[in-house]
């Protein structure tokens, strides 16, 4: 008799898990005239591209793999990025689910002369592992928590992957509605 449940396949449960340290990126550069606004200020476009690179960076570590961004949580800009300054992105894995892996993603000023460092964006970035063969969602490592921050970030995690479902599965019946 077939087995109802789905089992995984071998390659699945082999899947070492791995410690979020082992995702942790890092990059900066610095804040040029052609990436500013009339008031000398990083684009806030420009952030975003550069936190979605950041992320992919944690996440392709942690599932040694391509990524592709599925959805952006949330993004709060607290401080503008002035010419001249560096901008600097730290990056970690926060919570993977069977193939999805949210990053959180910390952005900083950096001023080159006095080295005063301000927090400036948060973001979470959700990304799908995809297998280089088959161009499929793969399944991604588990991961090891170590630390009350690391346990704190994996829990909010996974209330923003609930409420995130929530609202797609509201938008999805209200569009069948209309049709």
């Amino acid at each position: 008799m077939p087995n109802s449940k789905k089992e995984s396949p071998a390659s699945d449960r082999a899947l070492k898990p791995k410690p979020i340290s082992a995702s942790r990126s890092e990059m900066a550069e610095v804040v040029l005239p052609a990436i500013t606004n009339p008031l000398g200020k990083l684009l806030g476009g420009h952030v975003m591209h550069l936190v979605d690179i950041a992320a992919a960076m944690a996440a392709s570590r942690h599932s040694n793999s391509y990524v592709v961004t599925a959805s952006v949580d949330y993004i709060d800009f607290r401080n503008p990025i002035n010419i001249g300054e560096f901008v600097i992105l730290k990056s970690q894995v926060n919570r993977v689910f069977h193939t999805s892996i949210e990053v959180g993603v910390k952005v900083f000023s950096e001023n080159a002369l006095t080295g005063e460092r301000k927090h400036t964006t948060t973001a979470y970035v959700t990304f799908v592992a995809i297998d280089a063969a088959t161009k499929q969602p793969k399944a991604v490592a588990p991961l090891i928590l170590k630390t009350a921050e690391e346990k704190r970030r994996w829990r909010e995690a996974g209330v923003r992957r609930k409420t995130r479902l929530a609202l797609r599965n509201k938008k999805r019946r209200a569009k069948d509605q209309l049709s």
